[in-house]
């Protein structure tokens, strides 16, 4: 499960944990920079082992002790996440700035997908993302059992102690986050914390979610979590079958056409020329999706409203709409600007062999 959330900025700062609410209350200090009082944080109970953890990338193994006297976030995630995705500018700059003050940056990353079970492929896209704080693979979900954990993303920021003080689940209030981590640092005897807060500049698909005109949920391809799915012989399960799209689709629906095979976790094309329509309203579509044998790749076209994207095209097609499906990733198909309406999005695959997850948008 994924988490959203909004963020509300305001001279007094409310925000929950587990329960408990805690009260930020932020004034001007001489220098002009809005600055938080210290507060009381509630302990949430100690950082529990990490011993469940299948493999380490960047690190040693690291464990409760080697970490005592260190301010701690651990943050889960998934590769193709992209609620995680715009979190990472954050998580990125706070490892960087704080490095050297006293705080370890931990990435557990547990997957969703069963591609994202492997190894090579969470170090490959690691260091295309540039992650290179300590990251824990957790294929067995030993680290999130371990933590009671539910949602990409969630961050724990635990203090030198051990001890958990605070957890955020989903996007947004960065700026709570890191005075907690500042907090936490200065208690620990840094006296070197500065006040400001980091400034991130993201791009591609770190950049924010459009939340005032996101009206369309993540949406899975598979049978084992999908809804709205609306071609008319409904779903056949594990089968090779011939489907039709309808011609109209209401909002958040979709649709398959063409040959295809509808898996547990993913929609596979068994011949050339199967499209998958979707009527959404988000700024941002991006598919979940890689082809069936490694090594090889799959063409394909976008329409949106039955025509070329053009300016709408994103990142991973040009303005005619074409791509081709290399690996298994979160691909930007739409990007809009300006107004923000109901669009029919279409894409029809020029070869056969792709394996289709999940839909997100923003």
């Amino acid at each position: 499960m994924k988490a959203d959330k909004f963020v509300i900025a305001g001279v007094m700062v409310v925000f929950a944990t587990w329960g408990v609410f805690v009260l930020i209350d932020e004034s001007k200090s001489e220098d002009n920079q809005m600055t938080p009082t210290a507060v009381q944080l509630p302990i949430e109970g100690e950082i529990p082992s990490l011993s469940g953890a299948t493999g380490w990338l960047n690190s040693e193994p690291l464990t409760p002790s080697s970490l005592r006297g260190k301010v701690v976030l651990v943050d889960f995630w998934t590769y193709t996440c992209i609620n995680w995705l715009r979190t990472l500018p954050y998580i990125r700059a706070w490892a960087e700035k704080y490095k050297d003050q006293g705080l370890v940056v931990i990435g557990v990353h547990t997957p969703e997908f069963e591609f994202e079970h492997d190894f090579d492929n969470v170090q490959r896209e690691a260091k295309a993302m540039m992650v290179d704080f300590p990251i824990a693979t957790d294929n067995d979900y030993g680290v999130w059992n371990a933590f009671d954990n539910h949602y990409w993303p969630a961050l724990y920021i635990i203090d030198a102690q051990g001890q958990i003080r605070h957890h955020e689940f989903g996007e947004g209030n960065y700026d709570v986050s890191e005075k907690i981590i500042q907090q936490l640092l200065a208690a620990a005897g840094n006296k070197e914390v500065s006040n400001e807060l980091v400034t991130v500049n993201p791009r591609g698909l770190e950049v924010a979610a459009d939340w005032n005109n996101l009206q369309t949920p993540e949406t899975y391809v598979g049978y084992d979590r999908t809804e709205n799915f609306a071609s008319p012989e409904g779903p056949v399960l594990d089968e090779a079958h011939v489907y039709a799209a309808p011609v109209q689709l209401t909002l958040n629906h979709w649709a398959l056409s063409g040959d295809w095979t509808m898996g547990g976790q993913a929609t596979t094309l068994n011949q050339t020329n199967g499209r998958i329509v979707y009527n959404f309203h988000a700024r941002d579509l991006h598919v979940v999706m890689g082809p069936i044998v490694g090594g090889t790749s799959v063409r394909f076209r976008v329409l949106i409203d039955g025509k070329a994207p053009e300016t709408a095209h994103g990142g991973d097609i040009d303005e005619q709409g074409n791509g081709t499906v290399t690996e298994q990733w979160l691909y930007q198909l739409i990007r809009q600007s300006g107004s923000i309406t109901d669009r029919q999005f279409e894409i029809e695959f020029l070869d056969p062999g792709v394996a289709v997850f999940s839909f997100t948008f923003g």
